[in-house]
């Protein structure tokens, strides 16, 4: 069952996604979970992904109520919308502002790619709690018009604009831990009413 982990979670699979694609083009250790608000220059970072927005799936909200036994009934799970935005860096052994920028391009194409490849995950690449009840997470890349994308840089103080894609990752589950005690029918009662 999907618990309070669930946010946490699914950076963790998107970051694990992440390091066993891209292996062999950068290091593992240096795709990571951060603001790059938080990335300092001489940092070890190739890429980050930023946790920028949560939000309720508006659509699935109106479940019904999951049965746990005859006497007992378990509200429905919050299900939300994760909004990740994935940015890449370039190493600062490269001296060339070209080479460097290209570099950057290739680093956040091979990301984009492997996310594509991947836009729908289940078990058994998906971590934590997320595993226990047969999830699975839909990813899509959420456009940001420039005046949106200029908001969120404009949060990391001194830090310049880098290349950066985002992503909406769908169908986040957190199991509710409210129950209801629910009574059973034991007899009904008919009234029956004649016209004269």
């Amino acid at each position: 069952m999907s618990d309070y982990t669930a946010i946490a979670d699914v950076s963790y699979t998107l970051i694990d996604l992440l390091r066993n694609k891209m292996e062999g083009l950068i290091d593992p250790d240096s795709i990571v979970v951060v603001s790059p608000g938080e990335i300092e220059a001489n940092d070890n970072v190739r890429l980050s992904l930023f946790l920028f927005q949560i939000i309720e799936n508006v659509h699935m909200k109106n479940q019904e109520m999951q049965i746990i036994n005859p006497t007992k009934l378990k509200y429905p799970p919050l299900i939300m919308d994760l909004s990740y935005m994935l940015t890449s860096y370039t190493s600062s052994k490269i001296q060339d502002k070209t080479e460097r920028t290209m570099e950057e391009h290739s680093i956040l194409g091979k990301a984009v790619q492997i996310l594509h490849d991947n836009s729908i995950i289940t078990d058994p690449f998906l971590r934590g709690s997320l595993t226990d009840d047969g999830q699975e997470l839909h990813i899509s890349q959420n456009p940001l018009n420039l005046d949106d994308m200029t908001k969120i840089w404009s949060t990391f103080q001194d830090r310049p604009f880098r290349p950066s894609v985002c992503y909406l990752v769908s169908n986040v589950r957190i199991e509710s831990t409210r129950e209801k005690e629910s009574k059973r029918v034991i007899d009904r009662k008919f009234d029956s009413y004649m016209k004269v």
